[in-house]
């Protein structure tokens, strides 16, 4: 019989891993919150233009990372391979645009058919916050504050660098893709496949290039800084005057730009050496005009979004289950007796769980592999007295006693 297995580049979340997801998500969730950043829900699924038209036709994820199929409509929809687009669509459909700032948070599973390698899955999970409707360069400063306190708050900021660059505005970003394909143009020859296929359609994405050559190249390419404009400049400037004054450590990196095409003036990433090549665990930017290329008025954005599945890779905390009691029948004839118990110690805040099979030996290994600090023990003597055997599993003690006064010992023991 042939063994089904999972799909390749998607990956079981079992529980020391989930636990880890849910640490990170649940850190996110408070940080965001104390920002004033309230929690939305978007569709792992929407019609394909959400995506293809604000992702622009030669990026990436359009050409060859996008999982599509059409519906008994017949309309085409995509897997979401980001959450910004959908989180900005959400905006505009609910009419939000009247009474802005608005700034979100979410998570949840994003798609895209990838080459699976350590930290690249086709089915991955990430955490995001967006800010919308503040044109100003504040919101820049309050995103990457939001997204450092953030990886603070997980123990692991000193392994994480910050990065940042501009694109400048629309007209910076003519001027210079003009500058770039012109150098770009003396080294055709040179360029890898995928350069020299951007080379023609979004340039700005061979200076994101993993190619080695590429970045011999890049390394004396003309810098999309010396073509700001003086409007552009000065935010950028400020940006990095706010980061001086929150402390926060950051090196600018003339050649980080975003993938995606609706990106503008900051962008910017966190990035580890710990993870190999998948080293960016939160990246973000300003993408001023997306509300627009998805049909509403003209918006300012901002945010960013963090991979949690490498988050998780970098967190070391062991998955402990954490079970406060194990419920043992003498005979396989207590175990019903037992739920009355069970139901008593869950409503007052235990975790409880009963193990049904094996003899008193067996039970009590079992209470200790699943690291139960408690076991509380029926038998027929227990029964004829009214009152349960509770046993501390770490020193090996017992005591017949009442479950009402039991109760109150655990509490007592179990909240030290």
């Amino acid at each position: 019989m042939i063994k089904i297995k999972s799909v390749r580049g998607v990956h079981d979340l079992l529980p020391n891993v989930l636990s880890k997801h849910n640490k990170i998500i649940e850190n996110g969730l408070k940080i965001a919150e104390k920002f004033c950043y309230s929690q939305i829900e978007i569709p792992i699924f929407e019609f394909s233009e959400v995506f293809t038209k604000p992702l622009g036709i030669s990026s990436d994820i359009v050409i060859k990372e996008n999982y599509v199929f059409k519906d008994r409509s017949n309309d085409e929809l995509m897997l979401r391979p980001e959450g910004t687009s959908g989180v900005v669509r959400a905006f505009l459909n609910a009419g939000l645009s009247q009474d802005i700032p608005k700034r979100f948070s979410y998570f949840g599973p994003m798609f895209r058919y990838e080459r699976p390698q350590k930290g690249r899955l086709r089915q991955f999970k990430q955490f995001g916050i967006e800010c919308l409707g503040i044109n100003s360069s504040m919101a820049d400063i309050e995103v990457i504050s939001l997204g450092y306190e953030f990886l603070k708050s997980l123990n692991l900021i000193e392994d994480i660098n910050l990065k940042i660059n501009s694109l400048g505005d629309f007209q910076s970003r003519i001027n210079y893709k003009k500058v770039l394909v012109d150098y770009l143009n003396n080294f055709k020859q040179e360029l890898s496949d995928d350069s020299l296929r951007r080379l023609s359609t979004n340039p700005l994405r061979i200076l994101d290039s993993k190619n080695d050559i590429d970045k011999k190249i890049l390394l004396n390419a003309p810098s999309v800084l010396d073509y700001l404009s003086q409007d552009a400049k000065i935010r950028f400037e400020t940006v990095c005057e706010g980061l001086d004054t929150l402390n926060i450590k950051y090196s600018v990196d003339k050649n980080l730009v975003r993938g995606l095409d609706y990106y503008c003036h900051t962008t910017f990433e966190f990035i580890t050496n710990n993870l190999g090549s998948q080293g960016t665990v939160l990246a973000g930017g300003r993408y001023d005009g997306l509300s627009k290329i998805l049909g509403g008025i003209d918006i300012s954005g901002v945010g960013w979004a963090a991979g949690v599945d490498r988050l998780a890779m970098m967190m070391e905390s062991e998955y402990i289950n954490g079970v406060d009691i194990a419920l043992i029948g003498q005979l396989e004839k207590h175990n019903l007796l037992l739920f009355p118990i069970l139901i008593d110690l869950i409503n007052e805040g235990f975790k409880v769980e009963i193990i049904y099979t094996g003899n008193i030996s067996k039970k009590l290994k079992r209470a200790n592999k699943i690291r139960a600090s408690y076991a509380i023990i029926l038998g027929e003597e227990e029964l004829t007295k009214k009152i349960i055997k509770l046993k501390n599993l770490s020193s090996g003690s017992e005591e017949l006693i009442t479950l009402v006064n039991a109760i109150k010992t655990l509490k007592n023991h179990l909240n030290d």
